[in-house]
């Protein structure tokens, strides 16, 4: 009598390869992302001597003084922003150098290429000129109207910012200098300072990344002359950028 042949069971698909290698795949192409600069780890520079330069250069007096102070400045939390209002820091663009002018004129003229003035104001109203705006790389023509906002005085670190890091303690008069502080103050796109806001570095970077090393430079000089503290997110980025600046 003919006995049947029991089939073979089939083979299970072995898939655990295929995933194997599509890991380290994804990997390999995250490091190597990485290495070019393609994306960023939180506290870790790529290796790649164009990523350095795409953040810019100080000199390097400047860089070291940079660093050096960073090392110095508290690592606290926000305090909450209770009682803030733009109102703290006193008159806005007031003009606390007593130079006849007030402080946003006196930002327009230091910045723009080939300012004019509105006659009779002894140069001290800006009428037009040309911005070559250090956070988006494009040059903007300001004219005093209409489009006025085109071009706006920002503050380098955010009036928000330093309220909830230090300022809310400090005396009216000190608020009042702090906001008016030309070392703190800079003519930029209108539109790039509306979306920075009150942004820290660890939230807020100038697009044109060739800037980002002296405005980390700046950022840690004012908050440091100011006796301002950091958040551990932002005291970990400044540090990222510095060690990404190149030394002019």
């Amino acid at each position: 009598m003919l006995q049947r042949q029991s089939k073979a069971a089939p083979r299970p698909r072995r898939r655990s390869g295929v995933a194997g290698s599509a890991a380290l795949a994804a990997a390999a192409f995250a490091v190597l992302a990485w290495l070019v600069g393609l994306v960023e780890v939180p506290g870790v520079s790529s290796p790649a001597p164009w990523v350095q330069q795409q953040v810019g250069s100080v000199p390097s007096a400047q860089l070291e003084s940079a660093k050096t102070a960073l090392a110095q400045i508290p690592v606290k939390g926000r305090a909450p922003k209770t009682g803030y209002t733009r109102e703290q820091f006193g008159q806005a663009w007031a003009d606390t150098d007593r130079n006849g002018c007030d402080t946003r004129n006196d930002i327009l003229a230091r910045d723009l290429v080939a300012p004019t003035f509105k006659p009779g104001t002894r140069d001290c109203t800006v009428l037009s000129g040309t911005l070559h705006d250090p956070y988006t790389g494009r040059d903007i023509e300001f004219q005093r109207g209409e489009r006025s906002a085109d071009v706006q005085i920002d503050h380098v670190v955010p009036l928000s910012d330093a309220w909830q890091k230090g300022a809310q303690q400090w005396p009216a008069q000190k608020r009042l200098a702090f906001a008016n502080d030309p070392a703190n103050l800079r003519a930029a796109d209108g539109p790039a300072n509306q979306e920075k806001g009150d942004g820290d570095l660890a939230t807020w970077l100038p697009p044109n990344k060739s800037f980002r090393c002296e405005y980390a430079v700046a950022v840690v000089a004012v908050k440091a002359e100011y006796g301002l503290w950091m958040t551990q997110a932002e005291h970990d980025k400044a540090g990222e950028l510095l060690a990404a600046c190149r030394a002019a």
